[in-house]
Order: structure tokens, then C-alpha cells, then sequence
């Protein structure tokens, strides 16, 4: 018999904030990986495609269970709905409800490359 995965509750700010502060958290999109991101204190981030440019930013709660997140290079809210899942969090893209979720592919204790600003020869 085939079960159902039953959807967990959108996680608010507050639990959001426990769940990945201090932490750096790596995604998958599709089977393949995504990015990575650094959780600071005072809900301060810095992300990264994995291509050792990372960008400053911070989130914040909007609504209800609605994480928006804003980065240096785009002043723009992003914004997402997170949950729990069995294996970590599931990230659903609310500015773009077609678009693939993305789900927590591994919490790594070390820090994150991030290359410094590229310069002419």
C-alpha cells in the first residue's frame, strides 16, 4: 500500500531562525545541487551558487510563514515558504509557485568558499 507523504506546516520566522542559525546549509534543485548559505546572527546570510561568489543579505518574516530574503546585488524580496521535511527543509518559491522546490541537501560544519571580487589583468 502507498502512503501519502503528509505536508508539514509552514515553519514561522522564529522557528526558521532556530533551524539555521549558525549554520550552513547546502540545497538541491531537480536531483542536482543548487547553492549553499551562511545563517548569521541578527538574521544576516550570505549565499553562494556553489561558484565561489557570495552574496550579503537577510531575511525576514512576512505574513504568515512567508521568508523573504534580500541580497546585496538584488534589493527585491524573494520570498519562501519553508518546512521540515523527513530530511531536512523544503523550500517553496512564492514569487513563482511553478518553480522547483528546494530542499536541504546537507548541514556542513565548515565555512563556505567565498572568492574575493574579480579584477582585470
Amino acid at each position: 500500500m502507498l502512503s501519502t507523504p503528509v505536508q508539514a506546516e509552514p515553519m514561522s520566522g522564529a522557528e526558521f531562525d532556530a533551524y539555521t542559525k549558525g549554520k550552513t546549509l547546502y540545497f538541491g534543485r531537480g536531483g542536482a545541487p543548487y547553492g549553499a548559505e551562511v545563517y548569521l546572527d541578527n538574521r544576516r546570510l550570505r549565499w553562494s551558487f556553489l561558484d565561489g561568489e557570495c552574496k550579503d543579505g537577510y531575511w525576514y518574516e512576512e505574513a504568515p510563514s512567508s521568508i523573504c530574503f534580500v541580497y546585496e546585488d538584488r534589493p527585491e524580496p524573494q520570498c519562501w515558504s519553508f518546512e521540515k521535511g523527513d530530511t531536512g527543509l523544503i523550500a517553496r518559491f512564492k514569487n513563482n509557485p511553478q518553480s522547483l522546490d528546494l530542499y536541504e541537501a546537507e548541514d556542513v560544519d565548515e565555512e563556505m568558499i567565498c572568492l574575493g571580487p574579480k579584477v582585470g589583468v
